[in-house]
């Protein structure tokens, strides 16, 4: 409902067949280009601000290009790239651009190994200098560096201090940057070390040349850089020399996945990506460890290979409610479980009165949790018709058993997504009131002021599309209650690893918990909370290992749940609203039953699997309270 940026997405291809055998068997040589842009468009959802793509051809002469790079800023980005790429042949003659030979000696991006990405920033920085791949230039190939991921790091000051202490002057100050850097400077001294190593074997020139390219491998540079990253990713990497990489993080926050064959070696950010891309089924596709690295050598031989010790699984569970393509089976499976097990309290929500309940979602954003909840609805009615029918023994007529068959959930769809509202077009109060009317109600879908309307959403995070639009929209069907349902928990905490949530006033939950502190008495314990933040701030993050503690759980500690729903709903209940209006959350339990396998909720429950998680909370904590005063 309330859009919220993305982490971003990559894609990596590598071609272990000739481009002849593209051509011959799929009729281009372009296959790799023409899947690249596939991956790329069916993560659309993770690149509203930028994409880019690099080419590495492996079989160069000396003095021909290649390394190849397009990138473009804007929701149109994709389509800008690969139209940028398109022109680089378009004065070949048609004969020409279909010989997989010619193509490789001249025509740009006809390699053998490419990499996408698609960027939605987090930090508030934008413009092509901060679109990936990042590059770093050298005259060995082997030394050559391009770099994507989809990530976020929380001790960027760390690694900096540590690349700077070597000599190096980073030109940016990036996290993307300063890991291209720092993986750059590694990168240099295995080269070197296989340089004296050859030298030692008597070899000259060219001899040298190869032997580097041949056994270089990203596993050492890996293994000395990775273990300083502290943050949720997927980093993404390519040699010009072409050798390249993918890894996962060892919490295995963010995802992963991966299929190879003979011909093709594939990584997407999503399994349904790579599914539909290459129509393989989802059993013959790999999802990365936590910790481990897909490494692809020049030679096209791959392995996996585990660069930093799994720790505990904290795959994050907001992505699979909010982000994650609903075409993937077992992703579909857990949004339908998050409706299905709001079935209870929603009943007691409406007092069990189901013959005047409605119920609908907010679209489209919740809708196959909407299918669960009708599913745990339809089984709840199915056993009270069941005691009811058994209460009766033989006594039960005709008509008092068609009466009780007769029972049915009623769904409706309610709400309709009218506009797409153009932020260029109105500013402030008058974008306000456009914001009012980008959704529509079905009109007679409910008796007024008999009926309970009960509508769910994937997540209520700041509230405000609720207060300015969807609960005055619903008040005019004359509904004598209103429930909005979540089917994730509260959002109360920040995220550092990679999702546009950065700041505690954000936070409808925040709000509330603040307002109930005031509202009783409780300042004391934001005083207290600051000043505990505080003390953690000066410690170094290092020291701060010992002191991994998350101070804003003081916030909602006083208070229950059900408390704080009822406090949201307040503040975000419009004046001249008729309709009681109450907010019901999953519970943290409802969550880890219906996402098993993603056992990261630290936006509900502050449980960062890091120690820059705790610390950038308890951060944006302290510049809350201080832009208060």
């Amino acid at each position: 409902m309330e859009a919220l940026k993305h982490e971003c997405g990559v894609a990596l291809i590598r071609l272990l067949k000739p481009l002849e055998f593209y051509q011959q068997k799929y009729g281009t040589w372009m296959y790799g280009l023409h899947k690249l842009y596939l991956l790329m468009e069916k993560q659309h959802n993770r690149g509203q601000e930028g994409a880019g793509l690099v080419s590495v051809k492996l079989e160069p002469k000396p003095g021909e290009e290649y390394m190849f790079r397009e990138r473009a800023v804007g929701t149109g980005a994709i389509t800008e790239i690969f139209d940028l790429v398109h022109r680089k042949f378009a004065d070949n003659k048609p004969q020409e651009r279909q010989d997989p030979i010619f193509a490789k000696k001249h025509i740009p991006f006809a390699g053998e190994l490419y990499m996408g990405h698609l960027r939605y920033s987090t930090t508030g920085k934008s413009g092509i200098t901060y679109i990936h791949p990042f590059l770093r230039r050298n005259n060995w190939r082997a030394n050559n560096l391009a770099l994507c991921g989809n990530f976020n790091l929380t001790n960027v000051d760390a690694i900096f201090d540590e690349i700077t202490s070597t000599g190096q002057h980073p030109r940016q100050y990036s996290d993307t940057y300063i890991m291209l850097e720092q993986m750059g400077h590694k990168l240099d001294r295995e080269a070197e070390r296989l340089y004296r190593m050859q030298v030692n074997k008597g070899l000259k020139g060219l001899e040298i040349t190869r032997a580097i390219e041949e056994e270089l491998d990203l596993t050492n540079v890996l293994k000395k850089c990775a273990p300083q990253w502290d943050g949720g990713y997927v980093i993404c990497g390519l040699t010009g020399s072409g050798e390249s990489f993918a890894l996962r993080d060892p919490w295995g926050i963010r995802t992963a996945f991966f299929y190879a064959d003979d011909e093709v070696v594939v990584l997407a950010s999503e399994r349904p990506v790579i599914q539909t891309t290459l129509n393989v089924k989802a059993d013959d596709i790999q999802e990365l460890k936590p910790g481990q690295a897909l490494i692809i050598h020049r030679s096209g031989r791959w392995e996996l290979s585990s660069i930093i010790p799994q720790k505990a699984l904290k795959a994050c569970s907001f992505e699979r409610i909010y982000f994650s393509r609903g075409s993937d089976l077992d992703i579909y499976r857990e949004r339908k479980n998050l409706g299905k097990s709001l079935v209870e309290p929603i009943l007691k929500t409406v007092e069990y009165d189901l013959a005047h309940t409605v119920f609908s979602f907010i679209p489209n954003t919740a809708e196959v949790a909407y299918y669960g909840l009708l599913e745990g609805l339809n089984e709840y009615l199915n056993e009270e018709k069941s005691r009811r029918i058994l209460s009766h023994d033989l006594s039960l007529t005709d008509e008092a058993l068609q009466e009780i068959l007769s029972r049915r959930i009623r769904s409706e769809k309610v709400a309709v997504k009218d506009i797409k509202l153009r932020t260029f077009i109105a500013e402030g109060n008058t974008r306000d009131d456009l914001a009012a009317h980008v959704y529509d109600i079905t009109y007679g879908s409910i008796q007024a002021g008999q009926d309970k309307l009960v509508v769910i959403d994937d997540s209520i995070v700041r509230g405000t599309t609720l207060k300015q639009s969807i609960i005055g929209i619903l008040d005019r069907l004359q509904p004598q209650k209103i429930v909005i349902v979540s089917s994730s928990p509260q959002v109360r905490y920040p995220d550092c690893y990679g999702i546009d949530m950065s700041k505690m006033t954000e936070f409808i939950a925040f709000k509330a918990a603040i307002a109930l502190l005031l509202e009783r008495g409780m300042d004391n314990i934001i005083d207290d909370t600051y000043q505990k933040a505080k003390q953690q701030q000066s410690l170094s993050l290092a020291e701060g290992e010992y002191h991994h503690i998350n101070y804003v759980k003081n916030i909602y500690a006083p208070f229950s749940n059900e408390e704080i729903s009822a406090k949201i709903a307040q503040l975000l209940t419009p004046k001249g609203i008729r309709a009681q209006v109450s907010i019901v959350y999953q519970d943290l339990e409802g969550l880890h039953r219906s996402c098993p396998q993603h056992a990261g909720d630290w936006y509900f429950s502050g449980d960062y699997p890091t120690v820059g998680g705790s610390r950038f909370v308890n951060n944006a904590f302290i510049r809350y309270i201080e832009e208060q005063q």
